[in-house]
């Protein structure tokens, strides 16, 4: 069995634990034959300017702060991109950061929130929309009341914004930003025989994602989640509580582990996107760097058998395998683009 992907070479298929074998400099690495399950969230994008670049990145930090996962916090949220600034409505240095929430009610309330105490206290800012959506919020229009009357409209770059007075001068706003359905919860396991070996499979993936792959953020810290979760509690009224099948040290104690033998240390990349097509490829990029390092035993993800949510991405692509013809109906819809 070959893959039609050059970086990695299938060795086999191995029936009885549906892992496919994938020949690395380091070893074999198993690929489980599954798929990450994932569902639909509503997404903005926001484009922060500020005077250099060290602003605009202190800006954006804070703008998506406390927004690992909507389970327990108030959004999903990370940095995408820079932005050079010959790119930008205000030609300043700027970084384009994403938002997700479950309605875009909840979106346009975290919107509300994390420019207005977040992005418009930073010195030197402006804010700016970088979605063309099915919706518009107007979060200009609604943030303009801080300035209690001595707002005033404004044309940047071609677009509408509110000049809202400051300490340091005006802060800007766009008036309306655009919000549509994208898809949340891509994801892959990374089970390495130790910490330092899967911190810096989890690593490489995270810089491959970042340099190759627009459209899509990774919402947990330095893109790297820790502390995988499943539905529910065992014992407590929890909505989530840790995934105990995963971890390494309850490997002997709970019957369902799949931990592997030798495995000390698994780390969980988790990726949201504007489109189905942007979350494939970016979990493909950073499969294919996670495995190409020392000290990986295995890769997988995480599902509910297709209860969660209408999107797929499966492992098997990630690797190079191309995908088997299904009926229509079977196929699962794509998330509207951006």
């Amino acid at each position: 069995m070959s893959s039609n992907n050059s970086k990695l070479e299938i060795q086999g298929y191995d029936e009885k634990e549906k892992m496919y074998l994938v020949k690395t400099a380091y070893g074999i690495v198993k690929v489980q034959d599954t798929f990450a399950e994932m569902f639909p969230l509503w997404v903005s994008r926001v484009l922060i300017t500020a005077v250099n670049e060290k602003w605009a990145q202190t800006a954006a930090s804070i703008t998506t702060g406390y927004a690992t996962s909507v389970i327990g916090a108030s959004a999903e949220a990370a940095v995408e991109r820079l932005v050079p600034a010959s790119e930008t409505p205000d030609k300043r240095p700027g970084i384009l950061i994403q938002i997700y929430n479950k309605d875009r009610f909840e979106l346009k309330h975290s919107l509300m929130g994390r420019i207005g105490q977040c992005t418009m206290t930073c010195p030197t800012t402006a804010a700016f929309n970088g979605l063309t959506g099915k919706r518009v919020l107007l979060i200009g229009s609604s943030l303009r009341y801080f300035a209690d009357g001595f707002e005033s409209k404004a044309v940047v770059g071609g677009r509408k914004v509110w000049k809202i007075p400051v300490m340091e001068g005006n802060f800007l706003c766009e008036d309306g930003f655009g919000a549509t359905e994208a898809v949340a919860g891509g994801n892959y396991m990374i089970f390495a025989k130790t910490d330092a070996e899967c911190l810096a499979s989890a690593e490489a993936a995270v810089e491959a994602i970042k340099a190759q792959v627009p459209d899509v953020i990774l919402p947990f810290p330095g893109g790297v989640c820790r502390s995988g979760s499943k539905a529910g509690s065992l014992k407590y009224k929890l909505k989530a509580s840790t995934n105990q099948t995963y971890c390494p040290t309850l490997r002997t104690i709970v019957p369902d582990t799949v931990v592997p033998e030798g495995a000390t240390s698994v780390l969980e990349i988790v990726i949201n996107g504007l489109t189905l097509d942007a979350v494939k490829k970016a979990m493909a990029v950073g499969v294919q760097a996670s495995i190409n390092c020392p000290g990986i035993l295995k890769i997988s993800a995480g599902n509910y058998g297709g209860k969660l949510g209408p999107f797929k991405a499966y492992l098997k692509e990630a690797i190079g395998i191309p995908p088997e013809p299904a009926p229509a109906a079977d196929k699962p819809a794509k998330a509207p683009k951006a």
